[in-house]
C-alpha cells in the first residue's frame, strides 16, 4: 500500500513539472530566437496559436512561430557567429571590402531561405527550370559579391576582393549531392590563392587585413563542420513536402505573414480547421489531338491485321516461291563440292542493273563548307568550361573564361577566336581549332594543343608545360614568370617562342623551335642531335 501512494506522489509532482514546463515554452522560444540574432534574417516559420498546459487554445498575443529545424538553428548560429565577426573585420578595412562583406552576408541570408525551402518541399529536378527558380536569388546575390570585384580592379584592395570573390563561390555546396564537404575545400583553395597574397603584403604592415583574411578562412572550416554534421550526404528535401515553387513563395512571404494576428481556435480548444481543398490549377493538359482531326483507329486495325496474319499459322508460308530441286545444295553434293550454286534464271535489265551493281565505296569526308554549323558554345559543365563552334570573336570582342583552379577547359572547332582566360586553372586543352589565340594567367598543370594550325598563345603569370602535336605555325609569348615553362612539341613546323627582353622597354626576342633531328648509331645506342644550318 505504501509503494502505492509513493507511485501516485511521483506520478502526481511528474504532472506538475510538465505543466511547468508546458507554461515556459513561448517564453523560452522568443528568447532563443533574439539572442540568436534571428530577428535580423526573414522569418522562416509559420505562425500558429499557442497551446496552455491545460489544452486549450491560448489568446492571439501569445502567438508563436513554430520552431526551426535543427539545421537551420545551427546555420543561423554560423551567420550570426563568423559570418558577422567577418562583416565587421571588415567593416573596420572599409570601402570596397565593407561594401563587398555586405553582400556576402545577403548571400547567405539567401542560402538560408534555400535551406528553409528544402524542409518544406519535395526536390525538384535538377535541370528543370523550377530548380534554378528557387536557386535565382542565392545566384543573384553571389553574382553581385563578383561583380564589386570586376568592377574595380584596378583598386588597391583587388586582392581582398578578388579573395573574397573566389570564396563566395562555397554557397554552391548545396549543388553537390554526393559529397558536398569536398566542394568547401576546393572553394577555400581558391581563395588562399589571393587571401595568402594579402598576408604576405600586409604580415610586415598591417596586422588587421592578416586577421581579416583569417577571420574569413574561418568561415570554410565552420560552414564545413555544418555541412559534415546536417547534410554529410548531400542536401536532403522534404519528400511528403509541397511544391518548390509554393514553398519559395511561403518562405519569401512569411515577415509579413508572422506579424499578422493568427487565426484562433474553437471555444472548446477543438483542433484546428481543415487545410484548404487543393487546386488543380497546374494539372497536365490533355493529350494533343492527332494531326488534321483524323482518328488514330486505323493504326490500330493495321496491327490487327498483322496478328491475324500471324495467327493463321502454316498458311502464312503459302504465297512464298518454291526452290527448284536442282538447286537445293542438300540433294545435290555436286553442288555442295564447287560451293556455287548455278546461275539464276533471266531476269530483267533492271533486275541485272540491280545485282550487276557492287558494293558502294565508303562515303568520302565531307567538305568544310558543306558541314552544318552548330552554334556557338560556352558553358561550365561541372568543373570543366566547354568553348566550341566559335567562328570569329563574339560581338563583345573575345570569349572570356572566369576560371578557378579546379576548373579545366576544352577548347574546340573554333575559327579566328580569341579566347582570354582569367585566374589560375587547373589544365587547358585545344583541339581541331584554326588561327586562335590564348591568353592566359596561370595554370596548375599544362597546356595542350593538338591540330591546331596557326596558334598563338601569351603567359601572363606561370606555366609548367606546353605540349604541341601536329600544330602547323605556332607562336609562343612567355613571361618574366614563366621562362622555365617545358615545351614538347610532335609533328610540329614552325613554332617560335618570344622570350621577354632583358628591360620591360625592350622588345620580345623570337627564338625558333629545331624541326630537323639527326640520329646516328654509336656503340650500339641510337643517338640523336638537331641539324644546325651555318650561314
Amino acid at each position: 500500500m505504501a509503494n502505492m501512494n509513493n507511485l501516485t506522489t511521483l506520478i502526481k509532482r511528474l504532472e506538475a513539472a510538465t505543466s511547468r514546463l508546458e507554461d515556459m515554452v513561448p517564453a523560452t522560444t522568443d528568447q532563443s530566437a533574439a539572442s540568436k540574432g534571428v530577428a535580423s534574417l526573414p522569418e522562416s516559420g509559420l505562425t500558429a496559436p499557442s497551446v496552455d498546459a491545460r489544452g486549450g487554445a491560448a489568446s492571439p498575443s501569445q502567438d508563436t512561430l513554430v520552431p526551426l529545424p535543427p539545421s537551420i538553428d545551427d546555420f543561423d548560429a554560423l551567420i550570426n557567429g563568423d559570418v558577422k565577426t567577418f562583416v565587421n573585420m571588415s567593416e573596420e578595412i572599409g570601402g570596397l571590402v565593407a561594401e563587398q562583406s555586405a553582400a556576402v552576408l545577403r548571400a547567405f541570408a539567401a542560402e538560408r531561405k534555400f535551406l528553409i525551402v528544402t524542409t518544406k518541399a519535395k526536390k525538384p529536378d535538377i535541370q528543370s527550370p523550377v530548380y534554378m527558380e528557387v536557386l535565382k536569388d542565392l545566384q543573384a546575390t553571389m553574382g553581385i559579391v563578383n561583380d564589386i570585384r570586376e568592377a574595380n580592379r584596378a583598386s588597391p584592395l583587388f586582392k581582398h576582393l578578388s579573395t573574397v570573390s573566389e570564396g563566395i563561390n562555397v554557397l554552391i555546396w548545396v549543388a553537390n549531392e554526393n559529397k558536398p564537404a569536398e566542394t568547401i575545400t576546393e572553394m577555400l583553395s581558391s581563395a588562399q590563392f589571393w587571401g595568402n597574397r594579402v598576408i604576405q603584403d600586409y604580415k610586415e604592415k598591417d596586422q588587421t587585413h592578416v586577421q581579416w583574411v583569417q577571420t574569413f578562412y574561418r568561415i570554410f572550416k565552420s560552414l564545413s563542420a555544418y555541412v559534415r554534421q546536417h547534410y554529410i550526404k548531400g542536401l536532403t528535401w522534404n519528400p511528403n513536402g509541397i511544391d518548390p515553387l509554393q514553398a519559395t513563395a511561403e518562405v519569401n512571404a512569411a515577415p509579413s505573414s508572422a506579424r499578422s494576428p493568427t487565426p484562433q481556435s474553437s471555444a472548446n480548444g477543438g483542433p484546428p480547421p481543415p487545410p484548404p481543398l487543393p487546386k488543380f490549377d497546374n494539372a497536365p493538359p490533355p493529350p494533343p489531338m492527332p494531326p488534321n482531326g483524323l482518328s488514330t483507329s486505323k493504326g490500330s486495325n493495321d496491327m490487327g491485321a498483322v496478328f491475324d496474319e500471324i495467327s493463321r499459322g502454316e498458311a502464312v508460308t503459302s504465297k512464298l516461291r518454291k526452290v527448284d530441286p536442282s538447286s537445293q545444295t542438300h540433294k545435290n553434293p555436286s553442288l555442295r563440292a564447287g560451293s556455287a550454286v548455278p546461275s539464276a534464271p533471266v531476269r530483267s535489265d533492271s533486275q541485272n542493273s540491280l545485282s550487276s551493281r557492287g558494293k558502294s565505296p565508303l562515303p568520302g569526308k565531307k567538305p568544310e563548307n558543306m558541314r552544318t554549323k552548330k552554334p556557338p558554345r560556352k558553358e561550365l559543365e561541372s568543373n570543366k568550361w566547354l568553348i566550341e563552334n566559335f567562328d570569329g570573336n563574339p560581338p563583345e570582342g573575345m570569349v572570356e573564361i572566369r576560371a578557378s583552379i579546379t576548373h579545366s577547359i576544352l577548347i574546340s572547332r573554333c575559327t579566328k577566336t580569341t579566347v582570354r582566360v582569367i585566374g589560375k586553372a587547373n589544365a587547358i586543352s585545344l583541339d581541331n581549332c584554326t588561327q586562335v589565340s590564348l591568353v592566359i594567367d596561370s595554370l596548375v598543370s599544362a597546356v595542350d594543343v593538338i591540330k591546331s594550325p596557326r596558334f598563338e598563345m601569351q603567359v601572363l603569370g606561370t606555366l609548367p608545360t606546353i605540349m604541341l602535336d601536329q600544330v602547323d605555325g605556332a607562336a609562343l609569348y612567355l613571361g618574366r614568370e614563366s621562362l622555365e615553362t617545358e615545351v614538347f612539341t610532335s609533328k610540329c613546323t614552325g613554332v617560335n617562342i618570344n622570350l621577354p627582353g632583358r628591360t620591360e622597354e625592350d622588345d620580345y626576342v623570337e627564338r625558333a623551335l629545331p624541326e630537323q633531328i639527326k640520329s646516328v648509331v654509336r656503340d650500339g645506342v641510337v643517338v640523336s642531335e638537331i641539324v644546325e644550318h651555318a650561314g
